[in-house]
């Protein structure tokens, strides 16, 4: 059954983007804004200054109570139990069976942790994460929270013009800070490839940051057409599209995902199934390709061998403001998986060449500590 205006839930901001013109379209049972100006002006905007995106149809949770990291890595192959206070880590959320059931970031905040899960399972997620963590921790839902995004090259200068600590922090670090006495919850994370924040505050008071972030002069508000074009040039999967229960870590490309340590142990959800592919064994695996001409290819396409047969299949595809050209991540054999292998897809009857390319297609522009 297709969405309706009147199924989907608001967000806080909801009022303030119809007031800046926004087009909202359904997503993830929210009304939401997919474009203000255009995706191309958006996608640009957001590579050479800032732009602002509301992402408040995630799930915000919280973990609390003593062993929260050895509990939750029983269904995630990160290293959670090492996290230091004020780190943030990605990891997986892992089904019996090994398959994914989502990606998520995962804040060791000091006192408990804080996970951010995709909107469009978040309430699946919890239901999982109830009845497979012990009843001594609590999972707190924090839907009276929204959360922000500011991603560009320029959004640190912004956001440090509101909150000059956040400076300090570098790629994949989060802390608590003070904005005109409102407490906020930042990362140095996102889902673009560039340096930025995600911001998390109290809903009632969304819409006086993002209209003060919105004033600075290098910010502009972005859309979910250039958060999807973004993404898809940084290489980074989409739940739901690139990744769901029937894949493995491996065939998706996130072996880093499986971090040593908890290889060794082996004792996460569906690890001896999932390290059986590690580091190269699966039969397919996610792969970046260039597309030839200029018609982007788009998800559902098959990937075919020599006599026609399907092979695989594009999970996600568009044309790259950035390139200018099309792009697209697509499941193939193994065998087929190496960067500059010729690939053969075929959309709505018509074969178009493509070539397997390296990820990202942009390379990422994040603030990462030095190393020592």
């Amino acid at each position: 059954m297709s969405e309706t205006t009147d199924d989907l839930k608001q967000l806080p901001l909801g009022d303030w983007h119809r007031g800046l013109g926004a087009r909202m379209v359904p997503f993830a049972g929210y009304e939401m804004p997919v474009q203000y100006e255009g995706v191309m002006a958006e996608h640009i905007w957001t590579r050479t200054e800032a732009g602002l995106f509301d992402v408040s149809h995630m799930g915000q949770l919280q973990l609390i109570g003593e062993g929260a990291a050895d509990a939750l890595e029983t269904i995630t192959p990160g290293n959670l139990s090492a996290l230091a206070p004020g780190k943030i880590r990605y990891t997986l959320l892992l089904a019996q069976d090994g398959g994914i059931l989502d990606d998520l970031m995962v804040t060791n905040t000091g006192d408990h942790l804080y996970l951010v899960v995709n909107g469009a399972t978040k309430h699946d997620d919890i239901a999982y994460l109830q009845a497979q963590l012990p009843d001594s921790l609590t999972l707190n839902h924090l839907e009276d929270a929204a959360l922000l995004a500011l991603q560009g090259p320029k959004a640190s200068a912004a956001m440090a013009r509101l909150v000059p600590e956040v400076a300090k922090l570098y790629f994949m670090e989060a802390g608590s800070f003070d904005w005109n006495g409102i407490a906020l919850g930042i990362s140095r994370s996102g889902y673009t490839g560039e340096d930025g924040f995600e911001i998390s505050v109290p809903a009632e008071h969304a819409a006086a940051l993002a209209s003060a972030l919105n004033e600075l002069d290098e910010v502009r508000p972005i859309g979910l057409g250039a958060r999807d074009s973004l993404r898809l040039e940084a290489g980074l999967p989409l739940y739901g599209h690139d990744m769901n229960p029937d894949i493995l870590p491996v065939e998706a490309s996130l072996n880093f995902a499986l971090s040593k340590a908890r290889r060794e142990e082996g004792n996460f959800a569906g690890a001896e199934r999932v390290l059986a592919q590690y580091p190269d064994k699966a039969a397919t695996r996610r792969v970046g390709l260039f597309v030839d001409g200029r018609q982007p290819i788009r998800e559902g396409a098959s990937v075919l061998d020599d006599s026609g047969e399907t092979i695989g299949a594009v999970t996600s595809g568009g044309f790259s403001p950035t390139l200018q050209r099309p792009i697209a991540m697509a499941y193939v054999p193994m065998g087929l998986s190496h960067t500059g292998t010729a690939i053969t897809v075929e959309q709505r009857g018509k074969k178009i060449a493509c070539t397997v390319a390296d990820m990202p297609f942009v390379p990422h522009q994040y603030h990462r500590k030095p190393k020592s």
